[in-house]
């Protein structure tokens, strides 16, 4: 994987070679090489005729663009957009590699195993380490180990001060994966303490070759069963008492590979019981007369950090267009809520003698007072109306270009009939503003209604949750009053 991580840096050392004439921060300038190059590419596919379908896809976004910022040219929205989006991809991915190599080189840098044949032991009180193995003698399986390396034990003198043995059993308790104590095969389970009683119990075996005080077994080399007495010494201050008892240990049977695994065991054991005092254990080296080559099986976890910036990589791209058709959503339901509003105003410059020209103008000019404070879509479009009608374009088209700019049911219905009326003119304008102003209220009271009604519904899930941990807060104290 490092291969992976290294060619990702290097690809971004090249972008940021090729860009460095950009202006901007490093990832706005590869943004801006990359779109260069695009561009460039895509002039070329123009001219073999293939490029169509960039293009068209390129038009929609202009126009979905376009819609939200009227103000500005689609083209250059669609530049911003792209290069908005290409520079903060290129941001994720490149933190999310920085952070998959540190990973690698985290999970590498403090390997345990030593010179292919030691693993350091950690001081005393810094605990015990698990180690991953992995043993391969030629025309053989490889074997794994999750071998425990215990920390360093100190002498006879030093434990006689500072070690206090805790080990714990009881007959009942001892069995492990046992069935009977008259039928042992595999390792006892021998307690350090019995749950409710404040003893600490030692433990002394007849025949440690056969079971060890940890309740290790080694039966792997009998052919018969042996009994072995157990003594369980139970201290609690100077208190002291034995329990004795017997078990039968029976011999088990291995597979080819289970012996050899079994075998590499032992010697991994031997070596442990000879260098307790060392600073460091050393590996067996052969079984028998095949050599065993020892390496260390690190866990490395970048590889899952690449797949999750991918993810996260993906997840922004689809949340940056969703978002664009979430404000698309928006301006739409914006635009309905202000339709009542217009309407009534322009039967109100009307009522007053003012021409329709002049009303737009009027309400333009209201608008541009207010616009620093909050700007609104429907009043944005009539300012771009105002300016086309000052540049000299026919009311008629003017209108029309507002109701199609819009893109909404409703003004596109009153753009048609603004035109209409200049086109044929009409006695009962005025009335028919009035009617539509009546028309238009009782559809914005209906929206109102139905915003209402999904604003209730994305509630109930937070009302849930909060039934859920009340429900909680008063069953827990009931039940723990209850069984005291």
């Amino acid at each position: 994987m490092v291969y992976v991580y290294v060619s990702v840096l290097a690809v971004y050392l090249i972008l940021f070679l090729f860009s460095a004439k950009e202006a901007g921060n490093p990832f706005q300038k590869m943004a801006a090489c990359i779109l260069r190059r695009q561009k460039k590419s895509r002039s070329a596919r123009r001219k073999k005729k293939d490029g169509w379908k960039r293009e068209v896809g390129d038009r929609q976004l202009g126009d979905k663009l376009k819609t939200l910022r009227p103000d500005i040219a689609a083209d250059r929205q669609v530049q911003e957009y792209y290069h908005s989006l290409y520079s903060t991809l290129l941001m994720v991915v490149f933190v999310g590699d920085l952070l998959c190599l540190a990973v690698w080189v985290s999970a590498r840098s403090s390997p345990r195993l030593v010179d292919g044949s030691y693993l350091p032991r950690n001081a005393y009180g810094e605990g015990k380490v698990t180690v991953e193995l992995a043993a391969e003698i030629p025309g053989i399986q490889e074997e794994v180990f999750d071998y425990l390396v215990e920390e360093r034990k100190f002498t006879e003198q030093e434990l006689e001060k500072q070690y206090e043995e805790a080990q714990e059993l009881l007959s009942a308790s001892i069995l492990g994966e046992n069935e009977r104590l008259e039928d042992v095969r595999k390792d006892l389970n021998l307690v350090s303490e019995l749950a409710g009683y404040p003893f600490q119990i030692s433990w002394e075996s007849s025949a440690y070759s056969l079971v060890n005080t940890d309740g290790t077994v080694h039966n792997k080399e009998l052919t018969t069963g042996e009994i072995v007495n157990l003594t369980a010494r139970f201290h609690y201050e100077d208190w002291n008492r034995e329990y004795r008892f017997s078990v039968q240990i029976n011999p088990v049977t291995y597979t080819p590979q289970e012996a050899i695994r079994s075998r590499m065991e032992e010697l991994i054991k031997e070596n442990e019981e000879s260098t307790r005092s060392a600073e460091a254990m050393m590996l067996p080296d052969r079984l028998g007369t095949e050599p065993i080559v020892w390496r260390e099986i690190i866990t490395d976890s970048s590889g899952y950090f690449l797949f999750l910036v991918l993810i996260a990589a993906g997840v922004l791209y689809w949340g940056k267009s969703r978002e664009l058709d979430q404000k698309l959503e928006a301006r739409k339901r914006e635009l309905l809520l202000d339709y009542p509003e217009i309407v009534n105003k322009l039967a109100l410059y009307m009522g007053a003698g003012m021409t329709i020209r002049n009303a737009f103008f009027k309400m333009g000019e209201d608008y541009k007072k207010q616009r620093k404070q909050k700007k609104k879509y429907v009043y944005e479009e009539i300012l771009i109306t105002c300016y086309e009608l000052q540049g000299g374009r026919s009311e008629t088209e003017a209108y029309e270009h507002f109701g199609k700019r819009c893109q909404v049911q409703s003004y596109i219905k009153l753009a048609a009939l603004l035109s209409q009326n200049i086109r044929k003119g009409s006695n009962d304008l005025l009335r028919m503003f009035r009617q539509e102003a009546d028309n238009a209220f009782a559809e914005r009271r209906s929206m109102a209604k139905k915003l209402g009604e999904e604003a209730g519904t994305k509630l109930l899930m937070p009302m849930m949750m909060m039934l859920c941990v009340v429900m909680v807060i008063i069953m827990i104290p009931a039940y723990f009053s209850f069984t005291l």
